[in-house]
């Protein structure tokens, strides 16, 4: 009989780029819409409100595109560093090494002869990566990536920023702010629920927590930019 092979795929292997791409496009789609729609609230010109849009756009995706490269960075400067040790470690103590794999094992629910015949497989086939898996939990599914993930960050950022600066070219005057906000939140309540799918978690959920803090963040703005542009 043909063997029929088992294939797994694991929604953990999708953390990586899920968040950073999740959290640009609402980060996008928020901070952009909530700046337009504060400015509009203010009785500013159009041109102004667009100016505004395609500036947030801009700075928004280069500073999340920055802070993403600088904090993966960090963890790939710390996960460099404990790969390094572990590497002087297995060269100047195997033994030591030896017995704290298999000391890990039998944490785990193996007996002490098991135990050690595993840790001793295990380092003959990849003595290295058993230790970092086992003993760091650093694995090639959870490595920090810092390049990807700020290209993730700020592609994801403007993909979401966009929406909103168009609807400034479509609608004017008072229908630009209501326009802008129903935009916002149907494409919040979509980044959720397609977040929390791929997640494995509740897609309602996802969908009303981000349109929750959608809804909060742009009434502020709002009544932030209706108070100044009355002062003013």
């Amino acid at each position: 009989m043909a063997i029929r092979r088992h294939h797994e795929g694991h929604l953990v292997q999708r953390i990586g780029w899920l968040r950073a791409a999740v959290l640009g496009a609402n980060d996008g789609i928020l901070s952009t819409a909530s700046l337009i729609v504060g400015v509009a609230a203010a009785n500013a010109s159009q041109a102004s409100i667009l100016l505004t849009g395609v500036a947030g756009l801009v700075a928004g995706a280069m500073s999340m595109a920055a802070g993403e490269y600088v904090s993966v960075s960090s963890q790939s400067d710390t996960e460099r560093a404990d790969i390094a040790r572990e590497t002087a470690e297995l060269k100047d103590e195997p033994e030591a090494e030896r017995q704290e794999l298999a000391a890990i094992y039998r944490q785990r629910g193996l007996d002490h002869d098991l135990s050690l015949q595993v840790a001793d497989q295990l380092m003959a086939h990849d003595a290295l990566g058993a230790h970092l898996r086992d003993e760091l939990g650093i694995s090639a599914t959870l490595t920090a990536r810092p390049v990807q993930a700020a290209l993730a960050s700020a592609a994801s950022f403007a993909a979401g920023a966009i929406v909103p600066v168009l609807a400034t070219l479509l609608f004017g005057g008072e229908k630009l702010v209501a326009a802008v906000m129903v935009i916002t939140l149907v494409l919040l309540a979509t980044t959720g629920a397609i977040g929390a799918r791929v997640g494995g978690a509740s897609i309602v959920r996802g969908a009303v927590r981000v349109v929750f803090w959608g809804a909060l963040a742009m009434a502020v703005t709002f009544s932030i930019g209706r108070l100044f542009g009355t002062q003013v």
